[in-house]
């Protein structure tokens, strides 16, 4: 039995990891980590355990006697923050036998800052980068981008701290910021027009596997509603992408469709919101992971089933006497 523990298994990407997981072939004895007490996470696995933050001084010290205690054999990050923390210390939690699922940790750096990922694309000839800018110029971004436009944080994920801007007065709030956290890009495309697709790359330029949804987002910057859809006409980007920056394992590619073909919004790497959805119509990344990095055997891309998935809210009961599911 593969024993396994889920960080943030108090948020979509977490609780989203442990269900497919229990979903999988392989029996597993799942560990969901949360520092909150209070949340849906023991509803999904095994063993909870309450973490401290990840900025705190003693979360390593707790990660790696967590890990000991267990006995585990692969620890996926459910929170950006933890895949970023635990690629910083990757020889003492392999020292406790667990095996970290990380992509390449050139790749990791080079998404936590999505002007350097720019400039790694652009200079690479990408056609399918979108144009950016740090110029603070308002006059300059209208001319190159035309009005409205983005400003987007270099670091962060999803659609959070993103402003459309429509007018010099509304530009001038950010003025100060651009450059140091905040860069300029073009709109592309439309809301309607947003996919996400997720391929299980083999470190080597290729990927084994891979599905494609075209998606709506919430307010919180994660996949709302999605629609199932063919990844043909996204194939030729996924294939230079991988091909200059050799991803390893589950990698997420966000795209948007425009006439002059796919544009990349950003890259995830690492296994994203959809996930659970990814998993309902058969792509089970997080299957795959333990099927690559703890058997050494390869992922085949699986049968995808048509439909489309709604999110919506729920809830999990729990009676002092057990668990109402």
């Amino acid at each position: 039995m593969k024993r396994v523990l889920v960080s943030g298994a108090s948020g979509i990407v977490g609780y989203g990891i442990l269900r497919s997981l229990r979903q999988s072939a392989q029996p597993c004895l799942l560990v969901g980590t949360s520092i909150y007490d209070d949340s849906v996470a023991p509803a999904f696995c095994d063993i909870f355990e309450q973490a401290p933050v990840t900025s705190a001084p003693e979360y390593l010290d707790w990660l790696l006697a967590t890990l000991r205690r267990h006995n585990i054999d692969m620890l996926i990050p459910g929170i950006e923050i933890d895949m970023y923390h635990w690629v910083e210390h990757l020889p003492a939690i392999r020292a406790t036998g667990a095996l970290p699922l990380l992509n390449r940790p050139e790749l990791i750096a080079l998404c936590k800052d999505k002007w350097a990922f720019y400039q790694r694309l652009a200079q690479a000839g990408v056609t399918c980068v979108i144009d950016s800018s740090l110029d603070a110029d308002y006059s300059t971004l209208v001319q190159k981008y035309g009005q409205p436009f983005l400003l987007k944080p270099r670091r962060g994920f999803g659609s959070k701290g993103i402003a459309r801007i429509s007018s010099e007065a509304e530009f001038s709030q950010y003025r100060d910021a651009m450059g140091s956290v905040l860069m300029a890009q073009p709109i592309v495309g439309t809301d309607e027009e947003e996919y996400t697709v997720s391929a299980f790359c083999d470190g080597d330029g290729g990927y084994f596997a891979g599905m494609g949804l075209r998606r709506k987002l919430s307010r919180d910057g994660f996949t709302d509603k999605a629609e199932v859809t063919d990844i043909a006409e996204f194939v030729p980007a996924m294939q230079a992408l991988c091909a200059l920056l050799r991803p390893k394992g589950p990698t997420n590619f966000q795209f948007r469709r425009t006439a002059e073909g796919p544009k990349l919004l950003e890259i995830n790497p690492r296994v994203s919101s959809s996930t659970s959805i990814r998993t309902a119509f058969g792509y089970n990344e997080s299957a795959m992971a333990l099927e690559y990095f703890l058997d050494k055997r390869n992922p085949t891309q699986p049968v995808i089933r048509r439909g489309r998935a709604v999110r919506y809210t729920d809830e999990r009961v729990f009676y002092e006497d057990g668990l109402h599911l």
